[in-house]
């Protein structure tokens, strides 16, 4: 078959259109998959900080049980402020990177995360594998709105507003009884004596209307002497009266102190101060005292938990020697510190932490008084048996965000008996802490 010459480009370019077509295709289609999967991974990590309430308050949560003994929002402590990290750091996508692993971004040579090891002393921040991006959105949404506290400036308060006392663990409740039954005895005496007075007073009068002789005159009008009195059946039976009743209460009193440790303060190891760590730097107690969160004993922490801040702030001294060199000593020597316990319960009563701190939301200050301020430790409560009921009858359940208990809220709010209290859930019952 023979074709015209001229057509042959034209061929030619009609067979290898639909290959380049294709090719061409192919190559944006990929193009455009590529720009698709790096904007929405973009996207995914440069997203915004949250600021709805619950993840504020849950990023504060995050942030006491955490952060908050290296770092302060406002000013810089073992770490740095973290006002405005969001944007001094590279990226929202580096600060998750970084707290979930900070000496693997270090190792990886990036420049601000080298720059901020440099900088504090070669501090090697503590990596919270365990973390969700979400835990560290939170915290970055607790961080901003204390930003915005700040610049806000301090909230008014309102006439008469105070701060919720911190519960002083009540008073010495049998010596107040015996004090006042004491009280009443002493009141009931002297009526009774003003009475006899009158009785005596009215007595004289009538007699002196009477006939009487010169010898009944001078008994009836007698003077009345100091010796006199002290000879008096009325005063012995006064003073014996006293003498029994104020020995009878410091019997009663002393019996009913047995076991109570109240104002105990022993001398410790290492003079640890709670005013400077809890108090000055604001740690939180369930950073040390990991166990309140999660079961019965609040636990002591281990030197390791020491260390965290130590390794770096080796200086400071308390009672005029180095007391931050003995837990150098112990790390250095893998020694324990043995801490002396201060709050002791009889081995007969059960007191689980967790059911009262993580489930009842109690702040630590309600049986251990106001730790942040005590240089020394001390018990602060009474701790007993009397003590605790009265605690349970005036505590509300914490029964917010709780499902366990809202059938039994709702039949307490049908009986319109008030608030539920923790003695309504059987906060009385003896086999609660007795078994």
């Amino acid at each position: 078959m023979s074709y015209d010459s001229r057509f042959a480009l034209l061929v030619l370019k009609t067979d290898i259109e639909p290959n380049m077509t294709k090719h061409f295709t192919s190559s944006a289609c990929k193009f455009l998959l590529f720009i698709f999967v790096f904007a929405l991974s973009h996207f995914t990590h440069a997203q915004d900080i949250p600021t709805e309430p619950a993840a504020i308050s849950a990023g504060e949560s995050l942030f006491n049980a955490n952060c908050k003994a290296c770092h302060r929002v406002s000013q810089k402590l073992v770490g740095p402020a973290l006002a405005g990290v969001d944007e001094r750091a590279p990226s929202i996508d580096w600060i998750i990177k970084f707290v979930k692993n900070s000496s693997a971004v270090i190792a990886s040579g990036d420049d601000y995360a080298v720059k901020l090891y440099n900088e504090y002393n070669k501090t090697q921040m503590t990596s919270f594998s365990s973390f969700k991006e979400e835990d560290v959105m939170n915290i970055l949404a607790y961080v901003k709105a204390e930003e915005a506290k700040a610049a806000a400036g301090p909230a008014p308060t309102a006439p008469g507003q105070a701060g919720q006392p911190t519960p002083d663990g009540g008073g010495n409740i049998a010596g107040n009884y015996l004090n006042i039954i004491l009280i009443g005895m002493v009141i009931i005496l002297i009526l009774l004596l003003t009475i006899l007075g009158f009785l005596v007073s009215a007595l004289k009068r009538f007699l002196d209307q009477k006939e009487l002789t010169e010898e009944d005159r001078e008994v009836i009008h007698s003077p009345i002497t100091t010796t006199s009195i002290f000879k008096s059946k009325g005063f012995i039976f006064i003073v014996v009266f006293l003498v029994s009743g104020l020995t009878f209460k410091a019997v009663i009193a002393a019996l009913f102190s047995i076991g109570i440790q109240q104002g105990y303060a022993p001398k410790q190891p290492i003079a640890f101060s709670h005013k400077i760590h809890a108090g000055e730097y604001e740690i939180d107690c369930k950073y040390c005292h990991t166990g309140a969160m999660k079961g019965k004993n609040a636990t002591i922490p281990s030197v390791n938990v020491c260390w965290n801040c130590h390794n770096q702030i080796r200086e400071g001294t308390l009672t005029g020697q180095n007391e931050i060199a003995k837990i150098v000593k112990a790390y250095e020597t893998n020694t324990p510190i043995e801490w002396v316990r201060i709050h002791n319960l009889p081995d007969l009563a059960y007191f689980n932490h967790a059911q009262h701190v993580n489930v009842g939301g109690q702040e630590c200050q309600t049986c251990h008084g106001p730790v942040e301020t005590m240089d020394v430790v001390r018990q602060h409560s009474l701790l007993t048996m009397g003590w605790c009921i009265d605690c349970h009858r005036k505590t509300d359940v914490n029964s917010k965000g709780n499902k366990y208990y809202d059938n039994l809220v709702e039949l307490h709010n049908q009986a319109g008996d008030g608030a539920m209290k923790v003695e309504d859930i059987g906060g009385l019952e003896c086999s609660k802490c007795h078994y």
